[in-house]
């Protein structure tokens, strides 16, 4: 490894050294919990067009009091190791706070995605499959990829046809990797989870009514003026939903080529719509302000309730933490806030909702996923067609009970039975408002503990230190 530490790691090792204090565990089984477990840097050669070129890889197990463990696979230029060890701890960090029962890993493969043929992202990603095989860093019971920045459903698929050519004998095949097409043993709501995750952990912190008032805002979400660097994914789905179910108003809109700004709200449909006409969110009609490609970060200084930088880490510095406006900053992306810039948002008064809880849509809805594959039956299934009928039944018992009839669409309303997307919705929901108060106990019953990150830290802590101690690790 490099002398130079990552920022990104060097942040998440900062927080997690506040936190550790607050845990009560022994010095050692904390640094246990701290450090990565397995590094596995891999260099092979790919022929793209004429040439031959060698692509760095990793993948990172961090945790393994559980497994097996699980976290995405970044394509990006900008990957290192430490970049991917930093993404994996978070990664174990993530799913005990939200009480998934994985350990954490991260894999990376520095390519420009973008810059390449389907053809050859193919070629890599089944290379890249072939090598984490080969070494045993891949299964349904040691470790579940996922996407991440630069993947998507057909990288999924790439890695699961992979290791089903290599594998063709494991029955839980399809559990080697979540995130995959519906139609290759995917879940419904798999890729609209994290957005939706962020929406859902936004909407718990803002009804928590003392806190509100400590920072001047009503309980609730609706008519909150939201902000959202980053039109990915994550960014685009929590921005749709927030709109949509919460009645949140979009003032803001950062991407790539600029930003874009209207103090009374713009329609996030019509703004994705023009995007992908245009190519651009610049010269958006709604829009009373914007900003080059140059000026793109101004987005963070915008007024807003609630800015949700939903892009890649690092984004509030030192050097613009100072100048944000935003009442509550919702971490969707990875790190996007390092941890100097946090102390001076906390000092500020801003609540900032911490990545490891908000973004664990995903990895909740790929545990789900993988409970699907592993039990080889879709959700609903079993049980749709039953509640119906018993919903039927009480609606008829109603009915004649009363002598009313109740209209067709109630009546539909109140008799549908749960389709998959539905209890994944559900399960999503409980998940996140559980780990909520979770951390938020945590936080009030603790009075050295101020804010909401350190709480999801000492909450996840604990929890894997509970699984060390039980394992008997320690003796």
């Amino acid at each position: 490894m490099a002398d130079q530490v990552d920022p990104f790691y060097a942040s998440v090792i900062k927080y997690f050294d506040n936190a550790a204090p607050h845990t009560g565990l022994h010095a050692g089984l904390l640094e246990q919990i701290k450090q990565c477990n397995a590094i596995y840097k891999i260099n092979f050669p790919v022929r793209i067009g004429k040439d031959y070129k060698i692509i760095e890889a990793y993948r990172v197990q961090h945790s393994q009091h559980r497994t097996p463990t699980k976290g995405g696979i970044r394509f990006s230029n900008h990957v290192n190791q430490q970049e991917v060890m930093a993404l994996a701890t978070l990664m174990s960090f993530k799913c005990a706070v939200v009480d998934v029962p994985f350990g954490g890993a991260k894999g990376g493969v520095k390519i420009n995605p973008w810059e390449l043929t389907e053809m050859d992202r193919e070629k890599i990603t089944r290379r890249y499959t072939h090598e984490l095989i080969k070494r045993n860093f891949i299964g349904p019971a040691i470790d579940v990829p996922a996407p991440d920045y630069g993947t998507g459903p057909q990288e999924m698929a790439w890695i699961y046809d992979t290791y089903r050519t290599f594998k063709g004998d494991d029955i839980n095949a399809a559990g080697c990797v979540t995130g995959k097409p519906v139609n290759l043993n995917g879940i419904q709501g798999r890729t609209e989870a994290t957005g939706r995750g962020v929406f859902y952990g936004i909407r718990t912190v803002l009804e928590q009514a003392k806190d509100m008032k400590a920072i001047g805002l009503e309980p609730g979400i609706e008519g909150k003026t939201i902000v959202v660097q980053g039109l990915g994914n994550v960014g685009s789905y929590a921005a749709k939903i927030c709109q949509d179910e919460g009645g949140a108003l979009i003032v803001g809109i950062a991407e790539v080529e600029g930003a874009i700004y209207n103090p009374k709200g713009m329609d996030i449909h019509k703004i994705l719509k023009f995007r992908k006409e245009t190519g651009s969110i610049l010269g958006f009609p709604g829009a009373k302000k914007e900003y080059k490609q140059r000026s793109r970060k101004k987005a963070m200084e915008f007024e807003c309730d609630i800015l949700i930088p939903a892009a890649l880490e690092n984004q509030i510095t030192v050097e613009n933490a100072p100048k944000v406006k935003a009442k509550v900053v919702a971490e969707a992306a990875n790190g996007p806030v390092t941890a100097d810039a946090e102390a001076i948002l906390l000092k500020k008064g801003i609540i900032v909702i911490p990545d490891f809880y908000l973004n664990a849509g995903g990895v909740t809805v790929s545990y789900f996923e993988w409970l699907k594959n592993l039990s080889h039956v879709r959700f609903g299934r079993m049980d749709k067609r039953f509640n119906e009928r018993t919903y039927s039944g009480l609606v008829k018992l109603v009915e004649d009970t009363t002598g009313k009839t109740i209209g067709r669409s109630e009546k539909d309303f109140l008799t549908k039975g749960g389709d998959e997307i539905d209890l994944v919705r559900s399960g999503l929901e409980e998940t996140m408002i559980n780990a909520f108060h979770q951390i938020n106990k945590v936080k009030t019953s603790k009075r050295s503990v101020k804010d909401l990150r350190t709480a999801a830290f000492v909450s996840a802590i604990q929890k894997m230190g509970s699984d060390y101690m039980t394992m008997g690790i320690f003796p």
